[in-house]
């Protein structure tokens, strides 16, 4: 069906983000006729969840991306007329880069071992596919900056006691097929532009791996339990996501569970941070009267906007000289500062201290005892739920469709069409692109940021409880002033992301080196020991054990704007990618934004209606009673989506 599309749309979008998604719903919920197209194979763009194995793949994809411009120029340049020109778009994703991947887990990976649940081989299927062609350094380009795969020795950076083992892997299957005698193991693997100068080394362990410790081939088999999200997000439970979710009813096709727990790091020790009344009341960590002085300056912050003599003439200060002020304690000092405001000591002023303090405290309480909600089986999840209601209301949807270049009017400069990679010529009035599909000529003057992630497996938590179904959300402050703090977020298996006894923990800043560079030394070597390490910390208590860890930088285009890029038609809109920030509102703002650009009379998302009010679109034997106001909707290709709006499910 993708190569006999219509040629007559009203918007035309490119890319699956969630700014992408959130545009697609409310358009089509507006009655325009929406083309929603991807060139992946998967929903959500840099926004998407994989599972174990989906993530390997979309590794092995970004390894053998390639431009193949060339090959395709023909097939387009004769549907170009004369009176018209052309805006090629990018062939391949260049958004991520220095990719690592490590490996700590015991490498005990019997024959056969096959992912539990896996469908029959589908390079189109993102939670089976597997890595199954050779790798070809040759076929990389050098603008990916990255290069063929190596498993090294982590080098001089990886603990002593750590196994290194040379490895060439071509695919998930090859890593299954080793021999049952690796032992206690590491492996790396580098994904990145630069030489590998490492020589293999092989050590042998003799020693009999622990019972009940998490395997990888454990992992590989239980590698549909994960969903593992390419940026680490939350949702205030008081924030504009939220809302949207609430008000277009989008909300009925996900599920959330609240973040339990805001933890605190300080003095080498993680601890528990007390954020409602009851818990400051309750709190071991807080003498009485960091306890009344805490709840004071609570009270102050709710509506600080009212008593601007007790801040006016601190606003060009920091927000951690501003509390020094207010005779706060260390502790308290730092509480407040990176666990609640959770925002940078050098950075942050007074009053943007002051607003997310108060966004911290307003957003308590709503849906739990922590402000932050989670969606399960994670933030990729968010983007789909949006394409569904796009879907719902005749949007039209084509991943693996790539889209080779923007058709523009000489004399009006508008944009008329687009052609994908079938040769097919499809015309619109709107056209709306991820920021990453642009050309390297269209972006020559973009200055980008970029984001450092980290993505681990664990065998436990940071901080033990009682319970071990706990959802934490960690800042750990900079080792150095000029430094940016680090966000690590700790999912548990009941989020729908990982498997039982293991915990995947997320770690995200704004980038100065790699990733690997900007979060082992501050964050990874403080929390975490490699698999076969048995130190213990000061208090006598193992730190978490690392069984598998990736590293990678992102792109960060959430400040660029549209003056920024070259030669723009004017329907032509930009969505950029995932920002550094801990919550989605940038991304609706954009969104909200360029709707309303877009068409100005238009609500944005408003509810659907009411299922019976529902008149399919051709249906000639239902009449409309005199006096009633039914609704018609674009056209509807199933009664299933109806049946699910007439039963929502769960709400928020």
């Amino acid at each position: 069906m993708a190569d006999n599309l219509p040629t007559e749309f009203d918007v035309v979008i490119i890319g699956t983000g969630l700014p992408e998604s959130i545009l697609a719903a409310a358009c089509s919920r507006s009655g325009q006729r929406v083309l929603h197209v991807d060139s992946r194979s998967y929903y959500g763009g840099n926004w998407a969840s994989f599972s174990f194995s989906g993530l390997l793949s979309w590794l092995k994809e970004y390894q053998q991306n390639s431009d193949d411009s060339e090959e395709r120029t023909a097939a387009w340049q004769d549907l170009i007329h004369e009176t018209e020109e052309a805006i090629t778009l990018r062939k391949k994703d260049a958004t991520i880069q220095h990719i690592e991947v490590f490996c700590y887990a015991n490498q005990d990976l019997d024959d056969n071992v096959e992912e539990i649940g896996a469908l029959q081989k589908n390079p189109s299927s993102v939670a089976s596919s597997t890595l199954t062609e050779p790798l070809d350094s040759a076929c990389v380009p050098k603008e990916s900056h990255l290069c063929n795969t190596n498993y090294e020795m982590p080098a001089k950076d990886t603990p002593k006691s750590d196994k290194g083992v040379s490895l060439e892997v071509n695919d998930v299957e090859e890593i299954l097929e080793k021999e049952n005698d690796c032992g206690d193991k590491t492996f790396h693997t580098v994904l990145d532009g630069g030489k590998d100068e490492s020589k293999p080394m092989v050590e042998d362990n003799t020693d009999q791996p622990k019972k009940n410790r998490v395997t990888y081939s454990q992992i590989v088999k239980e590698g549909r339990r994960f969903n593992i999200d390419l940026v680490s997000k939350l949702l205030f439970s008081q924030g504009l996501l939220i809302d949207l979710l609430i008000k277009s009813n989008v909300s009925r096709y996900a599920e959330f569970k609240n973040v339990t727990r805001i933890l605190a790091f300080r003095e080498g020790k993680v601890e528990q941070v007390p954020c409602s009344r009851a818990d400051v009341f309750n709190s071991k960590e807080l003498t009485m009267v960091e306890k009344r002085m805490l709840m004071k300056f609570l009270t102050f912050c709710i509506d600080y906007e009212q008593h601007p003599d007790e801040y006016q003439a601190f606003t060009q200060c920091s927000f951690s000289e501003y509390l020094k002020t207010k005779k706060l304690t260390p502790n308290l000092q730092h509480f407040v500062l990176h666990s609640i405001a959770m925002t940078s000591q050098s950075s942050c002023t007074t009053l943007d201290g002051l607003k997310a303090t108060k966004n911290f405290l307003q957003c308590l309480g709503r849906f739990g005892n922590t402000p932050f909600l989670f969606p399960l089986y994670g933030q990729g999840e968010i983007p789909q739920c949006f394409c569904r209601m796009c879907a719902v209301f005749g949007g039209i949807y084509c991943l693996r469709h790539k889209v080779q270049c923007l058709v523009v009017d000489k004399d009006s400069g508008r944009c008329k069409a687009v052609i994908d990679h079938f040769g097919q010529r499809i015309n619109a009035k709107y056209f709306i692109v991820e920021d990453s599909y642009l050309s390297e000529e269209t972006c020559s003057n973009v200055q980008y940021k970029q984001i450092s992630r980290a993505v681990l497996i664990t065998d436990q938590s940071i901080l033990k409880t009682d319970s071990d179904q706990q959802i934490s959300i960690l800042i750990v402050p900079p080792a150095e002033p000029e430094s940016c703090a680090i966000r690590v977020t700790e999912l548990c298996s009941s989020t729908m992301t990982c498997m039982k006894d293991t915990y995947l923990v997320h770690l995200t800043c704004p980038s100065s080196k790699t990733a690997r560079e900007d979060l082992e030394e501050s964050v990874v070597k403080k929390l975490f020991t490699p698999y076969d390490e048995t130190e213990i910390d000061k208090e006598g208590l193992t730190k978490p054990r690392l069984l598998w860890a990736l590293y990678y930088n992102m792109r960060d285009s959430s400040e660029i704007g549209r003056s920024s890029y070259n030669g723009l038609p004017s329907n032509v809109y930009i969505c950029s990618g995932p920002d550094c920030g801990l919550g989605n509102e940038h991304a609706v703002k954009q969104a909200e934004t360029l709707f309303r650009e877009i068409f100005p009379d238009e609500e944005f998302c408003p509810p659907p209606p009411n299922p019976e009010d529902i008149i399919f679109d051709g249906d000639d034997k239902q009449s409309e009673a005199p006096g009633t106001n039914n609704i018609v909707m674009a056209k509807v290709e199933s009664t299933e989506e109806i049946k699910n709006l007439e039963n929502p499910g769960k709400h928020l």
